[in-house]
């Protein structure tokens, strides 16, 4: 059908742009909630005190406290180039949202193709008013005919917007589901479509970070070093294992909530399904805490011990993620913690008694870990000539300190393995504890190697105890140690 003479082609009408789940898969809204909390755990009880003001009002508070910043936000690629393509054009392009109008003037100002902005809580509007739904479309008319245009087109991707879509001459739809599609297609058949990415097993898989259970293979240590082959600890310990990597995975959604502006800076994190925008903070939210429950129903079934190790894991980590992380040197000795405290949880749920040798050795080499960790991560900041790591309490000048309070760390994790051969426990649990020397120099070759590898840059920031599981050599180096173990235990 032919417009009217008297209105702008089509495609040249005016294009308003929805910012949240649109021109981003994210939420702005989301992202300053995040931030807020961030910034202190107690802002949480503050928003919920600003719930009763109303949308508008809610988004005006949390926008004076804080906004997410443009350039880190994640954006939909092909939708933003379709954009640019537009606006090079020549076609007028004004983002309209309902997030707060300062935090729509930042994006339309950073991405530089947008003539104009609209959003809530604007100089001049009406007090309190949400720009959603029927508020949208009023807005969005009233500026189209100020600027003399009488049609125009809308980009959205939510229900809310079928509202707005009524009223446009034309419709781009961006993330949409299925459901809200079928509606806007029957009344604008020729609509653009950008499509939804589907949210694929894999990508939960990888924001729950699967990969990291095998830490948890920690749990079954005071088994295996206790020599038992009771198969119902061995269950029991399974069941801790699960309910493990479940309270794990919920923390890991939690801490990569928090450092969302971190991870969007990071060569590798910003890769991340939730820094990527992949996956939506509300679906990360409720995924963490289905998750969380789930881990504590099974702990407590496997014992209350257990739950209350479970518990002090919980707390720790969150404690981590919000604040101690933060603190040089703190960090370090919290992660190791965090590693030994999972043997101790291993322990309560076999009911197996927990070796002091066995926690001196764990505390001295998880500590030599914990600082690769670091260490690698500002090996990387050396590369990139950057002075402050990111969201941590270190400088590249650390660099040599760091190295060497790890290697030291290392090498007494060997030298308590050592004293312990000689020990009254290795005698009663082994029947031919002299071969236990031959795993000195192996464990002593490994902990030397892995430092060797985070100085020639070859961790890339990595998870140390991940970057074992894909070495061929900590695979060896780990059947060694259990063959040594077995010599010592049966003999010849």
């Amino acid at each position: 059908m032919t417009p009217p003479a008297h209105a702008a082609p089509p495609d040249h009408s005016p294009l308003y742009v929805d910012l949240d789940g649109t021109l981003t898969p994210s939420d702005t809204l989301h992202e300053s909630a995040m931030l807020f909390v961030r910034r202190n755990p107690l802002n949480l009880l503050r928003m919920l005190a600003w719930l009763p003001l109303g949308k508008a009002r809610f988004k005006q508070r949390l926008a004076d406290a804080v906004r997410p910043a443009p350039e880190h936000l994640p954006y939909h690629e092909p939708f933003l180039q379709y954009l640019r393509d537009e606006h090079a054009r020549g076609r007028p392009l004004v983002l309209a949202s309902a997030a707060d109008a300062r935090i729509v003037r930042d994006v339309a100002s950073h991405l530089a193709i947008f003539d104009d902005s609209l959003g809530s809580n604007a100089p001049g509007e009406a007090d309190g008013v949400n720009l959603s739904r029927g508020n949208k479309r009023a807005a969005i008319d009233a500026h189209a005919k100020a600027h003399g245009h009488d049609h125009w087109a809308y980009a959205g991707n939510s229900r809310d917007d079928l509202e707005v879509w009524s009223g446009s001459a034309e419709a781009v739809a961006v993330n949409t589901p299925a459901g809200v599609l079928d509606t806007l297609q029957r009344t604008h058949p020729q609509a653009r479509v950008f499509e939804r990415e589907p949210l694929s097993l894999k990508t939960v898989l990888r924001a729950i970070r699967l990969r990291q259970w095998s830490k948890n293979g920690l749990l079954f240590v005071p088994l295996l070093a206790a020599h038992s082959l009771n198969p119902q600890l061995w269950g029991a310990v399974l069941m801790a294992f699960v309910a493990f990597g479940l309270c794990a995975s919920a923390t890991y959604l939690v801490n990569d909530l928090l450092d969302l502006p971190n991870d969007r800076t990071h060569r590798i994190k910003r890769h991340r399904p939730l820094a990527s925008g992949a996956i939506g903070i509300p679906a990360a939210v409720a995924l963490g805490t289905v998750m969380l429950v789930l881990a504590f129903v099974i702990a407590v079934a496997v014992s209350p011990g257990f739950a209350w190790m479970l518990l002090a894991y919980t707390a720790t980590t969150l404690a981590y993620s919000i604040y101690l992380k933060r603190l040089a040197l703190i960090d370090v000795l919290v992660l190791s913690s965090l590693y030994t405290l999972r043997i101790g949880a291993g322990a309560v749920a076999s009911g197996v008694d927990l070796s002091n040798w066995l926690l001196a050795i764990s505390i001295f080499l998880f500590l030599s870990l914990a600082l690769v960790k670091r260490c690698a991560e500002l090996e990387e900041l050396e590369d990139d000539n950057a002075v402050l790591a990111p969201g941590r309490g270190y400088q590249a000048r650390d660099l040599a300190s760091l190295r060497a309070m790890g290697m030291a760390s290392g090498f007494l994790a060997v030298l308590v393995l050592a004293l312990y051969i000689d020990s009254q426990n290795s005698q009663k649990l082994y029947a031919h504890p002299d071969w236990l020397w031959a795993a000195a120099p192996v464990l002593l070759l490994w902990v030397m190697r892995i430092w060797l590898k985070t100085g020639r840059r070859e961790l890339h920031g990595e998870d140390p105890l991940q970057f074992a599981l894909k070495d061929p050599f900590s695979w060896i180096t780990l059947i060694v140690m259990g063959g040594i173990g077995l010599f010592a235990t049966v003999g010849f």
